[in-house]
């Protein structure tokens, strides 16, 4: 008799199975909200249909929904779900037989990227593995963590370790990257750096896009961090 008493994971994996539900959670990791009709437009489908796709995503808890006046918003639901949708896009396997390429052909979007609220891309496996390096991070990538130095350094770069370390998110996660295949940094402390490179101006986003452009001045500061 099979056991059922874990996690039902074919529920989810069907949940994703879909090509049209697929697109639409991969149209959602540059962390934006979207309308039904946006991503109804991203799937390929109807706007009946995806009313139907949108519940199944959101009774399976990888999309979340907010009303905004007449509006109805949809997001992928957490980090989590964030993060098993770019694990999958690393998983998919090329045709046999195929030359072996990965991420996207874009050279701006495998050099910097979104991938929900952190950066990835070339430029997020630079920042990990140049933190690690430099003694910010420590431990491997199931288990890497910040240091009593690195809380020193991004204190002194303008983020405040505190909040971080109190959330019930993860500081720090270590994130397959999709197209470099290395890992790039995630968690708490991913979202915060990503998200102070965006307030001070050093970073921007390419309108409809993952991309992200670094001003020079935004280069000069992403290198003063691995150098910390």
């Amino acid at each position: 008799m099979t056991d059922t008493t874990g996690p039902n994971i074919t529920r989810l994996a069907a949940l994703l199975a879909d090509p049209a539900r697929a697109q639409m959670m991969l149209s959602l990791m540059d962390g934006r909200a979207l309308t039904a009709g946006e991503l109804a437009r991203a799937g390929g489908v109807s706007a009946q249909t995806a009313s139907s796709h949108l519940a199944k995503l959101i009774d399976g808890k990888l999309l979340a929904v907010a009303s905004e006046g007449r509006h109805r918003y949809y997001r992928i639901a957490s980090a989590e779900a964030a993060h098993l949708v770019e694990t999958l896009s690393v998983l998919a396997a090329s045709p046999e037989g195929a030359a072996i390429s990965t991420g996207p052909r874009d050279p701006h979007l495998r050099e910097a990227r979104i991938c929900y609220d952190h950066l990835a891309g070339a430029m997020g496996v630079r920042l990990f593995g140049g933190l690690r390096q430099s003694g910010v991070l420590a431990g491997d990538d199931a288990n890497v963590g910040l240091t009593p130095r690195g809380e020193e350094v991004i204190a002194r770069f303008g983020i405040d370790p505190g909040p971080l370390k109190r959330a019930r998110r993860p500081l720090c996660r270590a994130c397959l990257d999709w197209s470099e295949r290395r890992p790039h940094l995630a968690g708490g402390l991913g979202a915060a750096v990503l998200t102070h490179f965006l307030e001070k101006g050093w970073i921007h986003r390419r309108d409809g896009s993952r991309t992200l452009l670094f001003s020079s001045e935004g280069l000069r500061r992403f290198e003063t961090l691995l150098r910390a």
